[in-house]
């Protein structure tokens, strides 16, 4: 006869997360909570309140991230499990504090249920993870891990030249270094998807096996600037004209590569950006994204081929940034694949397209993340939404997950 599964309260986690959604809630039931920010701070006093109300032993690191630790039975790696608090500007209500309530209640179940781990239950709440108010994305779990220079991250400054290290001081979470997460037996991040995949399918469970790799090129096309009233068509060069001509030869080849490729071209300055004025420079980002190492570099030469020279203008291009395909530890993968099947729960895997703290997490912990469905694939705005029900389908399966891992411990 198959043991009694323990389960989470549905109806906790949802208090959990409404409790949540009220610091920064915008009209439009959004929230804009910037890290470090009074909302972020509020966020983060409740968060703490909850952990000592269960007896977590709770510290800070030198970049604020917190940590909440439920102790074992014996002296072992912890097993982790966490997400961020903060938010992007008019973000959603799911985004990043669903992995720290999951964990939380998580760490709420096996208080209630007296269950006694032999290795430690740590929660981390990681700082400044969307970087919506410090550039860049994921600097505190860049800094732990090595990815980011600490010195350089205190030094970014906000749009009212407020440094992440004067909002670190005046925060009340600056900690020790010595209480950076150093080593655990499993990292485990929960997250929405933040797209239309789980629900365009009918899966209740995203078993994420990796990060996409991507790279980030800035296009730069130089013209001349002339009246836009006196100069003949055939006589101009025309920046702005040519960069679309450049668009259109780019899409055309990215087109033809892998369809899982995903690409963009989200940002574009256009200069001197005047009506009266043929542009003279037109400069705009290409990002790609795909696991495959080798369909990114398919992108790169799409992207270095491009003519020197088009309609009279140049045309010149660099690298602002990229990243490795990054692949999570597969026990831990498989074992979330095992507990949503032992719920019952359909699941698919899966690569994230977008970046998580575990990415970072993963160059040096045993590492994975679980999904649940981003209704419309909705999200980074008010309109995020995801049913409490798929979030406690999630938590269980992180329950369950971590009940085995801490069990293998």
């Amino acid at each position: 006869m198959q043991q009694q599964k323990v389960l989470i309260q549905a109806e906790r986690l949802q208090e959990s997360l409404e409790k949540f959604s009220t610091f920064g809630r915008t009209p439009a039931n959004g929230v804009t909570r910037l890290s470090l920010s009074k909302e972020d701070i509020a966020a983060r006093d409740y968060f703490v309140a909850c952990c000592k109300e269960i007896g977590m032993e709770v510290k800070f690191d030198d970049m604020a991230n917190i940590y909440a630790v439920m102790p074992g039975t014996e002296n072992k790696p912890p097993v982790v499990m966490g997400s961020h608090l903060d938010t992007v500007k008019k973000g959603g209500r799911f985004d990043g504090v669903l992995g720290v309530a999951a964990a939380l209640e998580v760490a709420r179940t096996l208080h209630d249920t007296h269950i006694k781990p032999k290795a430690p239950f740590m929660i981390v709440n990681f700082t400044n993870e969307e970087g919506a108010r410090f550039e860049p994305a994921m600097m505190c779990s860049g800094v732990i891990s090595g990815k980011f220079d600490q010195s350089v991250m205190l030094k970014s400054r906000d749009e009212d030249g407020i440094s992440f290290g004067e909002a670190l001081a005046a925060s009340g979470y600056a900690g020790d270094a010595k209480n950076r997460l150093k080593e655990a037996s499993a990292f485990l991040e929960m997250h929405i998807e933040q797209g239309p995949v789980l629900e365009s399918e009918g899966k209740q469970i995203g078993v994420v096996e990796g990060v996409v790799g991507m790279v980030n090129y800035e296009i730069e096309v130089t013209g001349e600037s002339d009246h836009a009233g006196t100069t003949p068509m055939g006589m101009r060069k025309d920046a702005l004209f040519t960069a679309a001509d450049i668009i259109s030869i780019l899409r055309k080849q990215l087109n033809q590569l892998d369809p899982a490729l995903v690409y963009t071209m989200g940002r574009m300055n256009v200069y001197p950006n005047i009506h009266t004025v043929i542009p003279n420079k037109a400069v705009f980002t290409l990002e790609a994204r795909h696991q495959d190492p080798e369909v990114v570099a398919q992108v790169v030469e799409a992207i270095k081929t491009l003519p020197q020279e088009m309609s009279g203008c140049t045309i010149s291009s660099k690298k602002l940034w990229s990243r490795e395909t990054v692949v999570f530890d597969k026990s831990i993968v498989s074992q979330i694949e095992k507990s949503a099947q032992s719920l019952g729960l359909s699941s698919k895997k899966m690569y994230s397209g977008a970046g998580h703290d575990a990415q970072f997490m993963a160059s040096y912990l045993p590492t994975a993340m679980l999904f649940v469905p981003s209704i419309n694939g909705k999200s980074h705005c008010e309109e995020e939404r995801t049913t409490y029900e798929d979030c406690a389908c999630g938590v269980n399966v992180a329950l369950d997950t971590v009940l085995a891992l801490l069990e293998k411990v």
